[in-house]
């Protein structure tokens, strides 16, 4: 599927350049926007062609604000292998110097934990906020003969990680069909050998249970979803939510509260939160 890309650039007047973006991003979080990439007074936003309408910005309320000047940019971006732009730009990066994400053309830094992707138009190399949130939370977690699910899995590289801390039986599941052909390849890289691999969304969940539940998705499709993700975990299983804000956490602890979801512990990481939770 194509996706259609917003270049928004910023010319603050009263506010702090940090605070407009992040203002920015939650409100076309709301709205559908996906994935987003923030450069100094500069941020890129993109959103799956069958989600947008000509109205999508009508109520994004930062861009009528008087306090700054934001203008943008729309265009469609083809769904095509970006493999050759991704490797002219890419660069490894560790977490917590324990976890390597890294190319094939990079060279191995020999850590505890080495993860090998080539991520299309996929989401999930690791240098976005809230993947980098989901390897720490898994990094300190015991997930030996545990059955895991990695839901909007992207690239597949928490369920790839996943597996090399020994959880059983994995499946990861992507609405973009980009998505799963990517994971599939990835997992293929990694030579993992426990994760099956669905195209599609919640709705696969049914009848199926599962030890952890990775969710790095939006805040829209979470709130939409944590009652399925409860429902499918195990008595005493772990839930990993990212995808969303500070600002957020009151509105998604109000919904897992609600689903009987005890929070555990709380990552941040510039301002993006990753949430583990436990089923009481």
């Amino acid at each position: 599927m194509n996706y259609i890309a917003y270049t928004f650039s910023i010319r603050p007047k009263d506010l702090i350049i940090q605070t407009v973006k992040e203002i920015l991003i939650a409100e076309l979080g709301e709205v559908g926007f996906e994935s987003f990439t923030e450069n100094e007074d500069v941020v890129l936003a993109y959103i799956q062609e069958k989600d947008w309408n000509e109205s999508i910005l009508s109520n994004i309320q930062i861009l009528d604000s008087e306090l700054v000047e934001i203008s943008f940019e729309k265009k469609i971006i083809k769904q095509v292998n970006w493999n050759i732009e991704w490797e002219n730009n890419f660069e490894a990066i560790q977490v917590d110097n324990l976890v390597s994400i890294r190319a094939p053309f990079h060279e191995n830094p020999h850590l505890k934990y080495d993860i090998v992707i080539e991520p299309k138009m996929s989401f999930g190399t690791g240098h976005h906020e809230t993947t980098h949130l989901m390897i720490q939370h898994l990094i300190d977690m015991d997930l030996e003969g545990k059955t895991v699910l990695d839901m909007g899995c992207g690239t597949g590289v928490l369920a790839i990680f996943a597996e090399i801390k020994g959880a059983k039986k994995l499946d990861a599941i992507d609405i973009d069909r980009w998505c799963y052909e990517n994971s599939l390849e990835n997992i293929d890289r990694n030579n993992c050998k426990n994760i099956a691999v669905f195209e599609g969304d919640a709705s696969l969940l049914k009848g199926k249970k599962y030890d952890i539940i990775i969710a790095n998705i939006n805040r829209n499709i979470l709130l939409q979803d944590i009652k399925i993700y409860a429902k499918s975990l195990n008595k005493n299983g772990t839930l990993l939510l990212s995808g969303f804000y500070n600002e957020d956490i009151q509105v998604i602890e109000k919904e897992t509260t609600k689903q009987n979801l005890k929070l555990e512990k709380k990552l941040e990481r510039n301002n993006w939160i990753g949430l583990k939770l436990a089923k009481l």
